[in-house]
């Protein structure tokens, strides 16, 4: 009989049907249902993507069962299983029921770990919480994966992707070194910065990371995706960037999305429709890597993070 060791994947989750966006939003707002215009405007981003189509609780139902392969693959000890379960932050099955879901099949030992490459306090630190508190409840030994921004494997595959569009650019006319790529992660409140969390700098190491390895040196960094709140968040968004790209004259601009592992609304959304309709108005030509999603390279930085982690208990 082997032993088997729990998974806990860990994401922000999505609603599964238009249906469920006013529970997913209120969820999100801690209980404060969405006023009727905010509701419709989320409703308007899902419709717009697709026609409605969830594609990101499509991918991560892929990426945990390829995680699953690629673990009890790449796993060395032959008396170990690993089993992953899903754990959402807004959607069911919630962080709770995935560790809930763990005890009830008999697992004592589990890892967590987080589709986001970048760790916050406000982020990440949210879900690894949430997932401690129910499993000391429960009796369940577990211990997480914080972050693995410079893991080689996910720098590599970064940078393939990088280097695809960087070609497509040149297939039409474009020197490599005209094109401004972008890096961007989802927006946090500025706060972040006085508490010394380490968002920025793992953000900005992977960036740079990136840019190294694809030999690119017009690249800069922005945010993306910010809340609607009355504090102020990390700057400037992406279409405030854009704008002053104009001014600099830049006619290819390159959008990479480092800060995020799946197509969802963020990218789908914020990135191909709302940011290209800005390029098209701007006269630019605007591109975005293509998202990680269940790419087996990610899959493998996913499951050496994980076993290593477990090894250390």
């Amino acid at each position: 009989m082997k032993t088997k060791v729990g998974v806990l994947v860990m994401s922000y989750g999505t609603p599964e049907s238009l249906d469920q966006v006013e529970a997913y939003y209120t969820h999100i707002r801690r209980g404060h249902a969405p006023s009727p215009e905010q509701l419709k405007e989320l409703r308007d981003r899902y419709e717009a993507i697709a026609g409605g189509v969830f594609p990101l609780r499509q991918n991560t139902d892929r990426q945990v069962q390829s995680l699953q392969a690629t673990l009890n693959r790449e796993n060395r000890n032959p008396d170990i299983e690993f089993v992953c379960y899903q754990g959402l932050k807004h959607a069911k099955p919630f962080i709770e029921d995935g560790v809930e879901a763990m005890v009830q099949d008999g697992i004592r030992t589990a890892v967590g770990v987080i589709l986001a490459p970048h760790y916050s306090v406000m982020s990440v630190g949210t879900y690894i919480k949430r997932a401690q508190a129910k499993a000391q409840e429960l009796g369940l030994s577990i211990s997480f994966v914080e972050s693995y921004h410079l893991h080689p494997k996910l720098i590599k595959t970064l940078t393939e992707r990088v280097n695809a569009k960087l070609a497509l650019f040149e297939e039409v006319g474009a020197k490599r070194d005209e094109v401004r790529v972008l890096f961007s992660a989802h927006s946090l409140p500025e706060r972040i910065l006085a508490m010394g969390d380490p968002y920025v700098d793992q953000l900005m190491a992977t960036s740079q990371a990136v840019a190294d390895k694809a030999g690119i040196t017009n690249w800069q960094f922005t945010w993306q995706s910010a809340g609607r709140t009355a504090e102020p968040w990390l700057g400037p968004d992406i279409l405030d960037t854009m704008h002053s790209l104009k001014e600099e004259q830049v006619e290819y601009v390159l959008a990479a999305p480092v800060g995020f592992v799946s197509d969802h609304l963020e990218v789908l959304y914020d990135l191909d429709i709302e940011a290209q309709a800005l390029a098209k108005e701007l006269d630019m030509r605007f591109q975005r890597i293509d998202s990680l999603n269940s790419d087996p390279l990610y899959m493998e930085t996913l499951s050496d993070v994980i076993i290593d982690q477990w090894k250390k208990g």
